[in-house]
């Protein structure tokens, strides 16, 4: 390992507050990629005739396959009562929050939406639908995070070969790309997303919908970053190491890429907690105008928009409005760490 770098990792484990989010940010996407076994309508494993199921990651098991009488998904809630019963052998392992993040369960004699209960085991209540908040949220966490991790490697893609294309050649490539720069930040982003999402017929399917607004995002998102590759491309070129690679023969592409851009990784690792933040937080403001993600896909957006329209049930929107406080808060800090530990000053000395 470089010792410029391991001094900086070194830096970054001394910054209490960045470690420390970094490690309980990993605990929090490392629950919300395993949601599945712990928020679930479906059992962890089932139990029946000296068998053992686990319908979670499986196929879908009908009622008459545990020895019930209808031919649909089986409800194992209910069979894990069944099992219950004394003499039963057969027992349900369910997980700690019984229930989907698109399930909708009604309670005789009241209507949805349902207070906090822990009884009941929805420990933040559900919303006008009757489904689970908490559900939601970690299933919508899982969502603007994956969403905003393909946005920011997609930017990046795109403003590394730009930036460092107009910051490295210079001369005519580098006045064209500041002027389409120019004219592409003038565009207003939201209207064009508005408009994108008006002209895609309801019909269409989700993936493409989805598809559809994370390319509308690349194309304004990635202005910014190429601006400081350009910056940082245009810095490094006058130095002494670029000039020997030319002098033995290197090419563009091989003194960018393998030359260039390595001592350039500091800006964009810097960068990239906000750009997840940026993502999170454009997402959510999308799917609270009701252009985002469509439904039912759980969504942040939409549960601050449940949550706005239905104000006798506060814990719509505080435990939505708490969550994002929380995550933003850890990659806040965590990027705050990063960039002091990557600090290019910080590491530099001068004989």
């Amino acid at each position: 390992m470089n010792p410029i770098t391991k001094r900086r990792l070194i830096r970054f484990r001394e910054i209490k507050r960045g470690y420390w989010s970094f490690l309980l940010l990993m605990g929090v996407i490392l629950a919300s990629a395993l949601a599945e076994l712990w928020i679930n309508q479906r059992a962890v494993v089932v139990s029946y005739d000296g068998e053992l199921y686990f319908p979670t990651y499986s196929e879908v098991y009908t009622g008459e396959d545990f020895g019930l009488d209808y031919p649909y998904e089986v409800d194992y809630r209910e069979l894990k009562k069944r099992f219950a019963e004394p003499g039963n052998p057969n027992w349900v392992l369910m997980p700690l929050i019984p229930y989907g993040p698109n399930e909708q369960v009604y309670r005789e004699g009241r209507y949805p939406p349902y207070p906090p209960s822990s009884h009941l085991q929805h420990y933040f209540g559900t919303d006008p639908l009757g489904r689970d908040i908490l559900a939601r949220l970690v299933y919508g966490f899982r969502v603007a995070l994956g969403f905003s991790l393909a946005l920011m490697v997609f930017t990046y893609l795109i403003a590394i070969v730009i930036g460092c294309a107009m910051g490295y050649f210079g001369s005519w490539i580098d006045l064209f790309g500041q002027r389409v720069i120019e004219i592409w930040t003038s565009v207003p982003f939201l209207y064009v997303v508005i408009i994108l999402a008006s002209t895609i017929p309801p019909a269409v399917g989700a993936d493409v919908r989805v598809g559809a607004l994370l390319a509308s995002m690349v194309f304004f998102n990635w202005v910014g970053m190429a601006t400081y590759m350009r910056t940082a491309s245009y810095r490094e070129r006058a130095r002494d190491y670029i000039a020997a690679a030319r002098v033995i023969g290197a090419g563009p592409l091989r003194i960018i890429f393998k030359h260039l851009l390595p001592n350039t990784l500091s800006i964009l690792i810097t960068f990239i907690p906000f750009t997840v933040i940026a993502g999170i937080t454009s997402l959510t403001a999308l799917d609270f105008l009701g252009f985002g993600i469509p439904p039912p896909t759980a969504s942040w957006g939409e549960l601050l928009r449940q949550g706005t329209s239905r104000l006798d049930a506060w814990w719509i929107a505080s435990s939505t409005f708490a969550g994002m406080v929380v995550v933003l808060l850890l990659v806040t800090f965590v990027g705050e760490a990063i960039r002091e530990a990557f600090d290019p000053k910080k590491f530099t000395f001068f004989k």
